[in-house]
This record gives C-alpha cells, structure tokens and sequence, in this order.
C-alpha cells in the first residue's frame, strides 16, 4: 500500500428523521443559548420551524442568503448579526445559506450549527467560496467549518426534483475529485465510492419517487460522505471550471456541476485509471465505463445538459477558458487552454462526454 496521510474533520454529525428537534439540545451542549437564524428568502418557511423548536432563545433572523456568497450579503448580515447581541449561528438551507453561515463564523468567532436541507455537502468541509466584484475566490481554513451538523431527512422531502437531481450530482463531484486528488488515501477512496454508490442508485428513484423515505435517506447519507471527501483532499479541474463559471458568470451553483462533471471526468480519465475503475464500479450500467456511467445517470435523471441553457453566452466561452487557466493548481493532467476550451464548448452546448479530450 502507499503511504498517506489523513486528517479526519472534527465535526458533530447528528443524522435522522425529525432531527431539527434536536437543535436545542445541540447548542446546549455548546453552552451557547442565543441563535442568530440563516435562510435564503425562499426558505423562510424552515426558519419559521426552528423559530418553533426555538422559541424565545431566537436572538434574529436573516433570510437574504444568496448564492456564491456575495461579500456584500455577509457584510449586511453581519451588522445584524452584531447588533442582535447572538451568542451562535443556526444556517438552515442549502449550500447558499451555509456558506452565509460559515462568512459569519470566521469574521465573528461564533459557534456555527447548520441544518442543510440539499446535497451540497458544504456543511463537513472548511472551505469557503465568496464572490467580490464578479469574481469567486476560495479559502479553507479548520476554523470555517461549522462545528456541528444535524441531518433531517424530513428537511429533504419536499426538495423539487429538480434539485434533488442537480444536488445530488453536485454530491458526486466531490467524490469523483477525491478518488484522483493529489492528497487521496485508502480511507477517503472508501468513503467516495460508498457516496457515489448511495447517491447513483437512490437518485433516479427520487425522480419517479420524490417522496420515497428510504431512497431520500440514501441520498442524504451519500451526499454526507461526499462532503467528507470535499472537505478532506484537494479539488481539481472541475472545482476550478465550476467555480469560474458560477462566479464570473452566475450560473446556478448544483446544475453547474452537473453539466461540466461529465467532461472534466473525460478530460482527466487518461491520467487516472484507478480512479475511473473505482467510479465504474458503483455507477449503474456503467460496463466498466465511467464517463458511460455518469451519461447514463444524468439522462435517467432528465437534468439540464448545457450551459447555454442556464444563461451562459457562446461568447464567454474563451473568456471563462482564459480565467480556467489563469491561475496555476493541480489537476492529474496538465490544464492545457485549447482542451479546456473544447471542454466548455461541449458543455455550454450540452452535448454528451466522450473521452477524446
């Protein structure tokens, strides 16, 4: 076996069926008493549930998250928060809210207990992505990760399909980066795979079956494992394509992923044959083909396949190719423009994967 080396997260994870009743219980064990609540304006209605398990221990509220975590959003946010005399945050919602959560964190110190109700899997990771002027950076610091997570499922029923779909591939990317990241090791390797397995199987249930409790509680299992992996070992390519394109483009975060996935595996896939097998091994109808596999699942779930879909100019795609470029990182094949410009293409105009990148 080679030699690795691993560091294991430390969050609080508390996963189930009518969890959110346990947040009392969870910021008491903190020795914190006075939340600060997080939502998006579309998720008003969760806050209103914590406000009932809560009660009177609510010290505010703020419903303005928004994706790619606007500097200037946390800023607003952080006066209130300020002036609200809160002792913690509660961030109830998907990857938008959390990432609202973990800015607040980091600038104030607070305690930070998160409630996602997507399969984003930022909520076990220490990295945050904020966007200035049009454009996302990303740090990672231990101090940015929420120190405790609770799970409910019952959260994730009423998820739209849609998302549910996007979502959730959006959970696999981060497995399939961490099967070829620089810094992968054995323990990682497992758990990417059993995410991986856990989400390709349940999620073209939800689709026939949104409200399939056994097949939703899979899905959030898998997309928790997926996390543990984002927030473990290093992204590549398709984190660095993702976020150009969200960032400079604003392009929804979850369908983002789910198009470009596909061809940055493609792109990759000379370099990392052990990789490829692990990712074939546990997507459906793959016949040993990863990129086959992901092509699949992606049409049982009748996801968006292009970019121009979602807003994306056929003239920005040598910009968002020069940006992809611009900076120096990592990837297991080296980030060459005119490849990674043929890949945007593919993926701004939808077309299937193939491994000829």
């Amino acid at each position: 076996m080679d030699s690795f080396e691993y560091n294991c997260n430390p969050a609080r994870v508390v996963f189930g069926s009518g969890t959110i009743k346990k947040v009392p219980e969870e910021l008491a064990r903190a020795k914190v008493s006075k939340p600060f609540l997080l939502s998006t304006p579309q998720q008003v209605s969760h806050i209103d549930i914590l406000k009932s398990v809560l009660g009177d221990a609510v010290s505010g509220t703020f419903a303005e998250a928004t994706m790619h975590t606007p500097v200037e959003v946390t800023e607003k946010a952080l006066e209130q928060l300020k002036s609200s005399g809160a002792d913690s945050i509660v961030s109830i919602g998907g990857g938008s809210t959390v990432g609202l959560g973990k800015a607040l964190s980091i600038r104030t110190g607070l305690f930070h207990l998160t409630i996602p109700t997507t399969y984003a899997g930022s909520e076990v990771t220490p990295i945050l992505g904020e966007t200035d002027a049009g454009r996302k950076t990303t740090r990672s610091d231990p101090r940015i990760l929420p120190a405790a997570v609770v799970y409910d499922v019952d959260l994730t029923m009423s998820l739209p399909v849609g998302l549910t779909a996007t979502s959730g591939v959006n959970a696999i990317a981060h497995a399939v980066e961490a099967l070829y990241a620089r810094n992968t090791n054995p323990i990682i390797n497992l758990l990417a795979q059993e995410g991986v397995k856990a989400l390709a199987n349940s999620l073209p249930v939800l689709v026939s079956e949104p409200s399939s409790p056994v097949a939703r509680s899979s899905a959030l299992y898998g997309a928790w494992l997926c996390g543990i992996c984002l927030g473990t070992v290093g992204m590549s390519i398709h984190h660095k394509l993702c976020h150009t394109l969200g960032g400079s483009f604003n392009l929804p975060h979850s369908e983002t992923h789910t198009i470009v996935l596909p061809h940055a595996l493609s792109y990759n896939a000379p370099k990392v044959p052990a990789a490829m097998k692990a990712l074939a091994e546990v997507l459906p109808d793959s016949g040993g083909d990863a990129t086959r596999g992901l092509n699949i699942l992606l049409e049982k779930l009748k996801v968006e396949r292009g970019l121009k879909a979602l807003g994306m100019q056929e003239s920005d795609i040598d910009k968002a190719a020069d940006i992809a470029v611009s900076n120096a990182y990592w990837n297991p094949r080296p980030v060459e423009r005119g490849p990674i410009r043929e890949l945007i293409r593919r993926a701004w105009a939808g077309e299937e994967a193939r491994a000829d990148l």
